[in-house]
């Protein structure tokens, strides 16, 4: 297997995209790779020695087998937990993504594989009139993507799935997670998303508290992630 990465967006935010993205990097490692995580853009953290320190970038570098300065890891970290492009507009920060791009090409020289966790879903605005997905396309990864399993799910994934597409990006695979432990009809909603969606199934993550990275890292299908890739020109 070879790759240089993979960008893992979800469905919604607090769907489980780091759970998923650290359980990449695991699995990735347990094949004998040299892996790193990136957080491009993450808002919602708290300073940490004079410096902010976001949760989902300190799990990301927890699970990398390979380090990398903070500033390649996490290029734009914001305070409030808010929507990243209104996080940098009261920082007085424009966020660019060809930043965001160099910093990927330096991390990729250091590793085998690069999983980069999105902002939120797929669509959010990052400022300048550009979203996520943008930056997914300037990256030139395959996505994969986290469905939080949840009343709403099938409309939620179906979209993003139509976006992934219109971005002229390898939908790679998803990942069910099940995120309500009252959810009716959790089969056949699983089961309907593998009949609609044109991307294997590579995980279902079942409710559990404190469920860890390292155990779902054993459950992922890494077999159908053969994409080799890299940045795009555009």
């Amino acid at each position: 297997m070879k790759t240089h990465g993979f960008f893992v967006t979800g469905t919604d935010t607090g769907v489980g995209k780091t759970l998923v993205a650290c359980a990449l990097l695991h699995a990735f490692e347990a094949r004998g790779l040299r892996t790193i995580g990136m957080k491009p853009v993450a808002a919602g953290a708290s300073a940490k020695s004079g410096v902010l320190s976001n949760d989902d970038v300190e799990a990301l570098t927890a699970a990398s087998t390979v380090s990398a300065p903070r500033e390649l890891v996490n290029p734009y970290c914001f305070a409030p937990p808010i929507a990243p492009h209104l996080a940098a507009a009261e920082a007085g920060i424009a966020i660019d993504i060809e930043r965001v791009r160099t910093a990927y090409l330096n991390l990729a020289a250091r590793a085998d594989c690069v999983i980069v966790e999105g902002a939120g879903g797929f669509r959010v605005p990052l400022g300048h009139g550009g979203d996520t997905s943008d930056l997914a396309r300037l990256l030139g990864l395959p996505v994969v993507l986290v469905v939080g399993m949840r009343l709403g799910c099938l409309n939620h994934a179906l979209l993003t799935a139509d976006a992934i597409s219109a971005a002229g990006l390898p939908f790679a695979g998803w990942v069910a997670n099940h995120i309500d432990p009252d959810m009716t009809h959790a089969d056949e909603n699983v089961q309907t998303l593998q009949t609609r969606l044109k991307a294997p199934l590579l995980s279902r993550i079942g409710y559990a508290a404190g469920v860890c990275a390292t155990s779902v890292a054993r459950t992922i299908d890494l077999d159908p992630l053969t994409y080799e890739q890299g940045p795009s020109s555009v």
